[in-house]
């Protein structure tokens, strides 16, 4: 493992301050009321994520660094091929990797939820039956396995620099934690974020365990990239929603020894547990009995 010190050093300590801090905000200014127990969901989440903890900082952070570290030196990547190598036009390739690495992680998560073998993990982290900020954390160390190509490939392609990377591992971690919090911001406040962010209302849909809300905001830090591509939606009451995945609806089913073996079971029909299809509003349960 090298030393990252803008990451190991900055970058760590700012994302724990950050889930602590939206941990406390979250539960004084709820979004959604929750179903399940917080305490149970938050040990669980964060216990289930060592091994995508462990993967994101041994692999997932090496592998793409050291591709765009190898495109810097070479010039390669669009970034490098338009604009000039030195002076202060330089800046803008900066810029210009933050939103080109983002856009291209719209379509990886489109992938995760098109692509059958990407879906068996990706599912494990739609499973959970409230979201918030420990949300973030439940990730399949399998999935961050398979996203390494892709990431690396994103990183050479673009021309992003290395030090443009780093920095939005950091930004993007910072953004899931805070679009899956369950944190009630004004809504003039949200409404104007999410101008140019994704929130957690316009996430919370995403989490929706109806189909047709559920393939819905894509997007990672930036929502223009969902309303580029008709994919944005903020229409639906938080108080109406019902988080998670149709068919797995028992706490007891997604225990952390459960979630890891979850991809490599054969998957379920986006149904209820009584068999009921779950793909529009008609067909979802009331938030009581759901």
């Amino acid at each position: 493992m090298f030393f990252i010190p803008l990451f190991d050093d900055v970058g760590s300590p700012w994302l724990v301050l950050v889930f602590g801090g939206l941990l406390l905000l979250q539960w004084s200014r709820p979004l959604r009321r929750l179903r399940f127990s917080l305490f149970r969901r938050v040990v669980r989440n964060i216990a289930f994520a060592v091994p995508a903890l462990l993967t994101l900082r041994l692999a997932l952070l090496p592998v793409p660094l050291l591709a765009a570290a190898w495109a810097e030196r070479n010039g390669f990547g669009l970034i490098h091929w338009l604009l000039p190598a030195e002076g202060p036009i330089r800046w803008v390739g900066l810029g210009l990797g933050i939103p080109a690495f983002d856009y291209a992680y719209y379509w990886w998560h489109y992938a995760t939820h098109k692509v059958p073998l990407l879906w068996r993990f990706h599912n494990v982290h739609h499973t959970d039956l409230d979201m918030d900020v420990s949300t973030a954390l439940r990730f399949h160390f399998g999935e961050l396995i398979l996203s390494i190509l892709f990431r690396a490939a994103t990183v050479v392609l673009f021309g992003i620099g290395f030090w443009t990377a780093v920095v939005y591992e950091i930004v993007f971690e910072t953004a899931g934690q805070f679009h899956h919090s369950n944190w009630r911001l004004p809504k003039p406040v949200e409404r104007l974020l999410n101008a140019v962010f994704v929130t957690p209302r316009m996430h919370g849909i995403h989490h929706s365990i109806v189909r047709d809300e559920f393939n819905s905001n894509w997007g990672t830090l930036f929502s223009f990239w969902d309303r580029l591509h008709g994919t944005h939606r903020l229409d639906i009451p938080q108080e109406e929603l019902i988080l998670g995945v149709p068919a797995y609806r028992d706490e007891n089913e997604l225990t952390p020894g459960r979630l890891l073996g979850m991809p490599f079971r054969k998957q379920r029909d986006w149904k209820l547990p009584d068999g009921r299809p779950c793909e529009t509003r008609r067909d979802a349960p009331s938030r009581k009995n759901g």
